[in-house]
C-alpha cells in the first residue's frame, strides 16, 4: 500500500464488527485499546484523548498503521496527567467528554506551556461537532486545528503530516 492509500474499505455493515474484533482479547488477553501499539524506534508520539470505545479502537488502529506511537487518555484529567508525565509530540483531543472536556483540557495544557512546565506541542480537536462556532471554540481554547469525525484515514494522515514527521511506510 502506498503512503497515500487508505486501508481497503470494509464491506457494508462490517465497520462495527471489525472494531469489535479489533477490541476483542488477543492471545495475551488484552484488547486492542489496552495493547500498546508497536511503532518504529523514534516514531512520533500521539496522545489520543477519547472516551468512546469504538472511536478509541479506530483511531488507535489508524495511528498504528501510520507508524506512530500512540497512548490513550479517556478524559481531560487523565490527559493532563499523562502530558505532565511524558509530553507527547501531538495531542488528538475529543471535545465532548465526561468530567473535564477537551476545551478545558486544551486551555490548561496551554497554560502549563506558557508557564514553561510543558514543551510546546500541537493539539488537534477531534469531534463530531462541525459548525463554524465549534471550530472557533476549539481555536479559542488553544487548539491548532479542528478535525471532524468520523475519522478518515487519508485525511487524518494528511492533517497529522502537517505537524509530525510520519514514517514513509504503508
Amino acid at each position: 500500500m502506498s503512503m497515500t492509500q487508505a486501508p481497503p474499505p470494509l464491506a457494508p455493515g462490517k465497520a462495527v464488527s471489525a472494531a469489535q474484533d479489533m477490541s476483542g482479547p488477543d492471545s495475551d488477553g488484552r484488547s486492542a485499546v489496552e495493547r500498546p501499539a508497536v511503532a518504529p524506534a523514534g516514531a512520533a508520539s500521539v496522545l489520543l484523548v477519547e472516551d468512546n470505545h469504538i472511536n478509541q479502537v479506530v483511531a488507535l488502529e489508524f495511528l498504528s498503521l501510520m507508524g506512530l506511537s500512540a497512548r490513550l487518555a479517556e478524559n481531560g484529567q487523565d490527559a493532563l496527567r499523562q502530558c505532565q508525565e511524558l509530553a507527547p509530540d501531538l495531542v488528538l483531543m475529543d471535545i465532548q467528554m465526561p468530567g473535564m472536556d477537551g476545551l478545558e483540557c486544551a486551555r490548561r495544557l496551554r497554560e502549563l506551556q506558557r508557564e514553561g512546565l510543558l514543551p510546546d506541542f500541537p493539539i488537534l480537536a477531534l469531534t463530531a461537532h462541525a459548525l463554524e462556532a465549534d471550530v472557533q471554540a476549539s481555536l479559542a481554547a488553544g487548539m491548532n486545528e479542528h478535525l471532524t469525525k468520523p475519522l478518515d484515514f487519508v485525511s487524518l494522515r494528511g492533517r497529522l503530516g502537517r505537524w509530525l514527521r510520519l514514517p514513509d511506510q504503508i
